[in-house]
């Protein structure tokens, strides 16, 4: 998996080539094992490959023969996937882009699986800050925004799709990916924002030790948003809460107002200049200026 669109990465196409002068060691399977599968707790495998196309569509495809805790990292993807089927690539070794299998069983009910996708933002953003002291905020529902020079661009994304029983969602974040490398300049990475750690090993470990706690008191709470504290958590790091936004929405509809709130479906409301009010489930939002 990978961030969402190209707007997080490097562009489709480019060389492996072009970036292997840099210093970006191998991820440590071994050592990440030792200390992510215990036996005790929720991750139950851990497979690291040198490339793929997408971890999102090796682990689905694996998905019936795995127990929930299976995690597929890549250290290159060639066909990542992203919302709405779109593509992004990145140097090897330059950022982490993994998949988890997650299976909520009767525990949570079915129409709340689609908080995992915001739960995922909200436990990497934890997972971040602790590990690498950079502050990151979520634009609904599954980018991951770091400040790069005082500017708010995307530094990764989520994506979580159902595959039988169960769930899988992958992570994207750009890790040390220089100006030279990001074809846009709405991208960003932790180095860019200056983190205190871009060691890909204790960043991994941190936000799949964040992911677990926040997974298991959701499940905890039968999948309650609130009872859970998601809902709330989430509220808080949502830079697009408060925003003048513009949702694209399917079927070409667009709608413009105030993103005011995430409801109990994980939905963004959106006031309009009229004053309605309306949930947006699915569709593409874009932060605007605020209208004076």
């Amino acid at each position: 998996m990978t961030p969402s669109d190209a707007s997080g990465g490097a562009s489709t196409g480019a060389s492996a080539g072009r970036w292997s002068s840099l210093d970006r060691p191998p991820l440590n399977a071994a050592a990440l094992r030792r200390a992510l599968v215990t036996g005790d707790g929720l991750w139950t495998s851990l497979e690291v490959v040198a490339s793929t196309g997408s971890t999102n569509s090796d682990l689905a495809a694996r998905a019936a023969q795995l127990s929930e805790g299976a995690v597929l990292v890549a250290e290159e993807q060639t066909a990542g996937r992203g919302r709405l089927d779109r593509s992004w690539v990145a140097p090897a070794r330059s950022g982490l882009f993994f998949s988890v299998l997650l299976k909520p069983g009767h525990a949570v009910p079915q129409e709340r699986w689609g908080w995992l996708t915001l739960l995922a933002g909200v436990a990497t953003a934890a997972g971040l800050s602790r590990a690498a002291g950079v502050e990151t905020h979520l634009k609904w529902p599954n980018d991951l925004l770091v400040a790069v020079d005082g500017e708010e661009r995307k530094t990764g994304g989520i994506l979580a799709e159902r595959v039988g029983d169960g769930v899988v969602v992958g992570i994207g974040l750009n890790v040390t990916l220089t100006d030279g490398e990001l074809p846009v300049d709405t991208a960003g990475s932790l180095v860019l924002a200056k983190a205190s750690v871009t060691d890909r090993d204790p960043l991994l470990r941190a936000v799949l030790r964040s992911l677990e706690q926040w997974y298991g008191d959701w499940r905890a709470a039968g999948g309650d948003p609130a009872a859970s504290g998601l809902q709330e958590t989430y509220a808080a790091g949502c830079a697009t809460l408060g925003r003048h936004v513009r949702a694209e929405l399917p079927g070409g509809r667009t709608l413009t107002g105030t993103a005011e709130a995430v409801d109990t479906d994980g939905r963004l409301v959106v006031r309009t200049a009229d004053g309605e009010r309306e949930a947006v489930g699915a569709g593409d939002v874009v932060h605007l200026r605020s209208v004076r």
